[in-house]
């Protein structure tokens, strides 16, 4: 991400996992239309699409304890994204090309949101202020 203030951050992040969630439709739409590719379809649809509808939440957060809160949402569904993504190339329902980039943004994601958990938590036993 650019350097720049917390809300030009934020911003970004908003933009990008709003971009994030649009290309996990786009997999979901790839991936056939067996048993276990629907469960396991569904499944990533849910938690990849959730990635930026929970960030949109923890930028309205009302109190440091609450950004906190909602941004260990986002972390936790970034975290369950990879994972299907990963399942998805394992069991052999998509092949890894088709996955690798998206992949490699949910990771990047994931590590992005953890810090940001991380600082916030470090900030608040800081009494340090939200901005």
């Amino acid at each position: 991400m650019k350097d720049g203030n917390a809300l030009d951050r934020a911003q970004e992040l908003k933009a990008r996992t709003k971009l994030f969630a649009l290309r996990v439709l786009k997999v979901f739409r790839a991936i056939p239309k067996s048993e276990e590719g629907r469960v396991m379809g569904r499944q990533l649809l849910r938690s990849g699409t959730s990635v930026g509808a929970n960030y949109r939440a923890v930028c309205r957060a009302r109190s440091r304890k609450e950004f906190i809160s909602k941004l260990n949402v986002v972390v936790e569904e970034a975290d369950e994204t990879v994972f299907w993504l990963e399942l998805l190339i394992e069991g052999e329902v998509l092949p890894v090309r088709k996955l690798e980039k998206l992949i490699a943004e949910a990771n990047e994601l994931l590590a992005i949101l953890a810090a940001s958990v991380r600082t916030a938590k470090t900030a608040k036993k800081r009494g340090l202020s939200m901005n």
